[in-house]
């Protein structure tokens, strides 16, 4: 069985070499939305997938990182990098492009990592992550399947390569959960905030 969230942010980007030159050369931004699908075979005791509300906390946490922020590659022009990583408070370092391709495979390694790590507490068997959707625009999207997550032809993607600013971790439920997921510490049972 399938079951979906779906999480919106606004999110700034340039994506160099790709073939619009105003995607290419301008920072714009888009409205995203992105669509979590969690597969299980079996019900929990509460006779749900993976309750919903358990993905308020770090999960919630991780996607609301992008949210107003502006989405910076690594192997873009070291100038650009750390003119907005100065002039911007939100912002988030990440080793591939941010297009809506890549910003799926990244969902897909966080939100894996995250649900790998989190300890479940209410009988839930088997849950996993099946795929993510980001929705650039009202007619565009990418899919990120398992495989494609860790596919070296699509770019490697590292957590210990990815930063977000500190005005971004200071707000999390736990400011320390990104350096847990990197280690790959357990996670207690997720705290709920809004979502």
């Amino acid at each position: 069985m399938l079951i979906r969230k779906l999480f919106k942010f606004e999110n700034a980007h340039i994506v160099r070499g790709c073939s619009t030159r105003r995607c290419s050369h301008s920072i714009h931004g888009h409205s995203y939305k992105v669509e979590l699908l969690l597969e299980a075979h079996a019900l929990d005791d509460g006779q749900m997938v993976y309750d919903f509300g358990l993905l308020k906390g770090y999960v919630s946490d991780l996607i609301d990182a992008f949210d107003h922020a502006v989405t910076l590659w690594s192997g873009d022009e070291p100038d650009y990098v750390s003119a907005m990583r100065r002039h911007t408070e939100r912002w988030v370092l990440i080793p591939v492009s941010p297009s809506a391709e890549q910003f799926s495979r990244l969902f897909f390694r966080l939100v894996d990592t995250t649900l790998s790590l989190t300890a479940m507490c209410n009988g839930e068997d088997g849950v996993r992550l099946h795929s993510i959707i980001v929705h650039e625009t009202e007619t565009g999207y990418a899919q990120c399947f398992r495989e494609d997550a860790d596919n070296l032809r699509m770019g490697h993607i590292d957590l210990n390569a990815i930063e977000f600013a500190q005005a971004i971790t200071k707000k999390w439920h736990d400011p320390h959960l990104f350096e847990r997921l990197k280690h790959g510490q357990r996670l207690p049972v997720p705290i709920e905030g809004p979502v």
